[in-house]
């Protein structure tokens, strides 16, 4: 597990919370993967209980499954749930680009700026484990322009099925286009170009798509039975 510092004032469960759900984003907590409380409890410097009211609450987004006398195991990637996932950001992130495109002359993009030209500077360099937490800073970067980090924190959750696939799309893709997608995002939400806007969103958060196949092959190990391909002769 990659372990980051704990915020101050973050609650042992938030910190417990926040690790868990990073390194599954990531795959560093590999679909299919069991779990164990005191390994969890000693790589995070934390007792027992917040660790395991985490993986209760992880069981309650089908991300975590509990296995009585066995213990915790990594979910294995649902497909369904991938696309709930992806429909429910789709709506709040269209949404959020319309609003942000209607304050646009008001709203400083500096910050939206500085990512999307690190995270340029991370594909040439093909750090793409540095792009993917780029990558979740420039969509929240919107949110919280248009006063909306409420709605990004109960976004986020359910996400977390989308955010698995994504991280195997950067790991899979030989043609990774999330990069220049993000710079015409941003181009258009600052000229005020709400349907423009949108229209990339919409591609954005299809991209996965045109990769699945190539996904669900090369990392059949990480999805459910019935979500795995086919076998050819």
């Amino acid at each position: 597990m990659t372990i980051t510092e704990r915020y101050a004032r973050e609650t042992a469960r938030d910190y417990a919370m926040r690790m868990l759900k990073r390194n599954i984003a990531t795959l560093e907590l590999a679909p299919g993967a069991m779990l164990s409380e005191n390994e969890l409890s000693a790589e995070l410097g934390l007792s027992r209980t917040p660790i395991r009211e985490s993986l209760i609450e992880l069981s309650k987004i089908r991300m975590v499954e509990i296995l009585p006398q066995r213990g915790s195991r990594i979910a294995r990637i649902d497909c369904n749930l991938v696309e709930e996932s992806r429909f429910l950001r789709l709506v709040l992130e269209k949404a959020i680009a319309e609003l942000a495109c209607e304050k646009a002359g008001t709203l400083d993009f500096s910050v939206a700026e500085a990512n999307v030209k690190l995270q340029r500077f991370y594909l040439e360099n093909q750090l793409s484990e540095k792009l993917m937490e780029l990558d979740d800073d420039f969509h929240r970067e919107f949110f919280r322009l248009t006063s909306r980090m409420q709605t990004y924190n109960l976004m986020e959750s359910m996400a977390l099925h989308f955010d698995r696939v994504r991280s195997l799309t950067l790991s899979a893709a030989k043609d990774i286009k999330i990069v220049a997608d993000h710079e015409a995002i941003l181009k258009a939400v600052r000229a005020g170009d709400a349907p423009e806007a949108t229209a990339l969103v919409e591609r954005h958060l299809s991209r996965y798509k045109i990769d699945e196949r190539v996904i669900r092959e090369k990392f059949a190990r990480y999805f459910a039975p019935g979500d795995r391909p086919a076998r050819t002769e």
